[in-house]
């Protein structure tokens, strides 16, 4: 009778699988701090995993909450520079320069006033030094560039509002 008592628990489920492997994988991922355990044993794969569907939901409010609290200071960084009306894109790959030559006086700084066709910038491509000329007049409001710094076609450069 010592072995009926013993049994009211079946070893394993209505699947075949054994109940004592799966209490012991359970205990890895509380020993470990794993997420997610998988094996296969005689043909049958067994996986056991924790808080995959809970960690969305944990995740989700906080970031909600970190964007709503910090909103003002991230939107300004997340507006795209190459959709706003004002911008001068490079022509071509090359290296931007904002003066003529180091050491030199800039062509333009931020809050400059410029007039259609004034040199904004050079960009040197294939040891050609060419002049950027801005397409409207107005006031530089962003240099999107460090000096020296390689630029592709179609990047943007300069914004004038």
């Amino acid at each position: 009778m010592a072995k009926s008592e013993k049994q009211p628990e079946p070893r394993t489920g209505a699947s075949g699988i054994d109940r004592a492997t799966i209490l012991e994988l359970t205990k890895l991922l509380d020993e470990t701090g794993l997420t997610e355990i998988e094996i296969e044993q005689d043909g049958k794969r067994i996986r056991i995993a924790r808080g995959a569907l809970a960690a969305p939901a944990v995740i989700a409010p906080v970031a909600a909450a970190a964007s709503v609290n910090s909103a003002p200071d991230i939107t300004p960084a997340k507006v795209d520079p190459s959709k706003h009306p004002g911008v001068v894109t490079s022509p071509m790959v090359g290296t931007a320069y904002i003066a003529p030559e180091p050491g030199a006086r800039p062509y333009v700084e931020v809050g400059s006033r410029v007039k259609a066709g004034d040199t904004l910038l050079i960009v040197e491509a294939m040891k050609t030094m060419n002049q950027i000329p801005a397409p409207k007049a107005g006031t530089v409001t962003q240099i999107l560039f460090e000096d020296g710094q390689p630029v592709e076609f179609g990047e943007p450069l300069v914004i004038i509002e």
